[in-house]
């Protein structure tokens, strides 16, 4: 948090806390008074929106035509090129480096590691990555992650799993902080292993950290109250970008459109089909760190072209037009998505596209209080099955239009909601095979029906042996890195890797939602 100093924001909090409790106005809709508890008290936070989150820079959506947009030299023809649009958001300027990633395992360790050490074990990294069986590394094993000469470079070794476990936990120091500048929250940090502030936590009202302050409550009927999501004062979540937006930001189009044309489409993040700066100052000198052909990683001694033999530092190279460094090489980075070959089927969505979504609620007791776990998180489920809905029926969608047979309208999941529209229990294998009709638990099927339930049947045999890299466990990789060779530093190449693996030349970055407008020009 040391990068990030509040002081006009803090200026402008005070602002922000005292016009919640002043009159703003009449309701459009009644003509009421507004934040006035004498006319009901319904409040509305100030709309003025925050400014972009530690580390981060705005990052202006679009509409861009995403996929190789040069031949597909591999072959994989896995992101064929279609257009999306991709909100605005915001971006890390850098990826994550090991002093970042220090602070959270270090956090950690004072928090959770006398009764909960099973917690920090889960996210230190994994500096054993960087073994080969056939190189000598054991010094990157040693002080990679550790040395201070290193605290500026990315920080690999980090899993999936491990990396959207960082971007909870700054979400959570970041609106720690907030609420002790607003004068909500004690700081203490001396008892933060007690209880640690968790932004979730807080905001379903159960959080027993010491507090010094809260808001009035304008209700008539109310007293005192904690600073709510309606208020507008505290920052949604730090998150792995998507793949569509890691590639749109990538490839920086601001700096190559004439109002709405795209003079020409980037294969890298900067302009042109050069691997080398056209700058004069900068002559002939490689934009990336990467390697160059077998055996050459860095060039040759007394001339060393890009410089680097593994990672560099996470502010080398220029900037992209939006101001993010190292998008291509040095380290490649997780992406939020579950991997498939298609990246955006037929029938998939066309703003902002995304695969992955499982969808959570919080645990709820007979007295509607929020259940806590023994670490003090919330309880979470997966929410209900939703049979009058029309844009989702269950929580889990990974595998929606991805091809499989879970996904397939006359699939077994089909036979499971028709039985649910017949108000019949549905239980798998107990099918009755007849020679022109079969039946799944009182739901008759004949014709087509049939045949379909006997194809699929069969199918299901035939692919019992049958196993694949590709499952719901494995995330998009995105981005080059130092041991990769120029094909991979195009924006549009991808690759997958388990969620719950690390290797030595992928790394991180974190994205946030932009909450309100889409531009930052005032308009």
């Amino acid at each position: 948090m040391k990068l990030f100093r509040i002081s006009a924001m803090m200026i402008a909090a005070v602002t922000l806390l005292a016009s919640c409790h002043s009159n703003s106005g009449t309701s459009r809709g009644t003509g009421w008074n507004l934040n006035d508890p004498e006319w009901g008290g319904y409040e509305l936070g100030d709309p003025s929106e925050l400014p972009a989150g530690p580390g981060l820079v705005f990052i202006e959506g679009g509409s861009f035509v995403m996929g190789h947009v040069t031949e597909d030299t591999r072959y994989n023809w896995d992101n064929i090129a279609h257009t999306v649009t991709v909100s605005s958001f915001f971006m890390d300027e850098t990826e994550v480096s090991n002093a970042m990633y220090g602070e959270f395992e270090y956090w950690m360790n004072r928090a959770y590691g006398e009764e909960y050490p099973e917690r920090v074990k889960a996210i230190v990294p994994d500096t054993a990555a960087w073994r080969d069986k056939l190189a000598w590394r054991e010094t990157f094993v040693d002080y990679y992650y550790r040395s201070p000469s290193y605290q500026d470079y990315p920080v690999v070794g980090v899993s999936w799993e491990q990396a959207s476990a960082y971007c909870v936990w700054r979400t959570d120091r970041l609106n720690e902080l907030l609420l002790v500048e607003y004068g909500i929250l004690e700081l203490d940090q001396e008892n933060v292993s007690s209880n640690p502030f968790q932004t979730d936590v807080y905001l379903a009202g159960a959080y027993q950290g010491d507090t010094k302050g809260s808001f009035t409550d304008l209700n008539p009927n109310g007293d005192e109250r904690q600073i709510r999501k309606s208020d507008g004062l505290l920052y949604p979540n730090y998150r792995l970008p998507t793949e569509a937006e890691w590639e749109f930001a990538a490839l920086g189009m601001i700096g190559n459109t004439y109002d709405e044309r795209i003079v020409e489409h980037k294969t890298y993040p900067w302009a042109g089909q050069s691997l080398r700066s056209a700058n004069k100052k900068y002559y002939g000198q490689f934009l990336a760190n990467f390697k160059r052909t077998r055996g050459d990683a860095m060039g040759v001694a007394g001339n060393l072209n890009d410089g680097w033999d593994y990672t560099c530092p996470v502010k080398w190279y220029f900037p992209n037009d939006y101001g993010l460094y190292n998008m291509a090489g040095n380290v490649s980075e997780w992406c939020m998505d579950v991997y498939r070959k298609v990246v955006n089927p037929v029938g998939g969505d066309d703003v902002d596209p995304f695969r992955g979504n499982i969808y959570y609620t919080y645990e709820i007791d007979e007295d509607g209080e929020v259940l806590v776990n023994d670490d003090g998180s919330l309880v979470r489920k997966e929410v209900d099955f939703e049979a009058n809905r029309r844009n989702y029926r269950q929580a889990n969608n990974v595998n929606y239009l991805d091809g499989d047979r879970a996904s397939n309208l006359n699939s077994d999941n089909w036979l499971e909601r028709k039985a649910d529209a017949e108000d019949e229990e549905y239980e798998e294998d107990t099918y009755e095979e007849e020679e022109e009709e079969s039946t799944v638990n009182g739901v008759e099927l004949t014709g087509e029906d049939y045949n379909t339930n006997m194809m699929y049947k069969r199918e299901a045999a035939d692919q019992t042996n049958i196993s694949s890299m590709v499952n719901n466990k494995v995330r998009v990789v995105k981005g080059g890195n130092w041991n990769d060779r120029a094909y991979y530093l195009q924006t549009s190449t991808r690759r997958f890797y388990d969620q719950d693996k690390s290797t030595s030349w992928i790394g991180f970055r974190c994205a946030m939602d932009r909450i309100g407008s889409r531009t930052n020009n005032g308009k």
